[in-house]
């Protein structure tokens, strides 16, 4: 019986800092997690303030300490100063991953206008996957419903764990063998 995949969440809000705040994007990652995977899976949740160092801190953390093969993160992707997340992601990884970041522009497009201004992005750092999402609980499930049919092929071609997905909420594109 193989280990449950690790999945970081990290959750970027400079709300953060300001005690009782209640992150509600991390938990809407997770609830979305649970209703795709039916592979068992563990989650390795995170939350930093919007600064650089402290957000590629946590990537590397998660990508090189604790294990996960996969990285979502959430917040901090708007054109605003302080969201310097895909900044970040870019900084710790190895090799970008353009594709994601343009189809889940193009996704978010048809609900909201100002979907031009998200600048998510995904980048791979050793062999980990990591996604930047947006902020809001509806745009992360719109986002991850148009990109994750790509993930579990994503980590197959880097060693990573096999997901396996509830077809009946999220179909994983494998390549079927010629």
């Amino acid at each position: 019986m193989s280990l449950p995949a690790k999945i970081g969440i990290l959750t970027v809000s400079d709300r953060a800092s300001r005690g009782q705040y209640e992150d509600l994007s991390g938990p809407a990652i997770i609830d979305t997690l649970n209703d795709y995977l039916t592979s068992a899976w563990e989650p390795v949740y995170r939350l930093v303030q919007d600064e650089q160092p402290l957000i590629e801190d946590a990537l590397k953390n998660l990508v090189d300490v604790e294990g996960c093969a996969l990285v979502v993160t959430t917040g901090g992707t708007g054109p605003a100063k302080r969201d310097v997340t895909p900044e970040a992601t870019e900084a710790v990884c190895d090799r970008m991953m353009p594709g994601f970041g343009e189809l889940m522009r193009m996704e978010s497009l048809k609900y909201v206008p100002t979907a031009i201004l998200s600048r998510q992005t995904a980048g791979l750092r050793g062999q980990s996957l990591i996604i930047n999402l947006p902020g809001k609980p509806k745009a992360i499930r719109q986002c991850l419903d148009a990109v994750f049919p790509a993930v579990p092929y994503c980590l197959d071609l880097m060693d990573g764990p096999y997901l396996q997905c509830n077809e009946s909420v999220i179909n994983a594109f494998r390549p079927k063998a010629s």
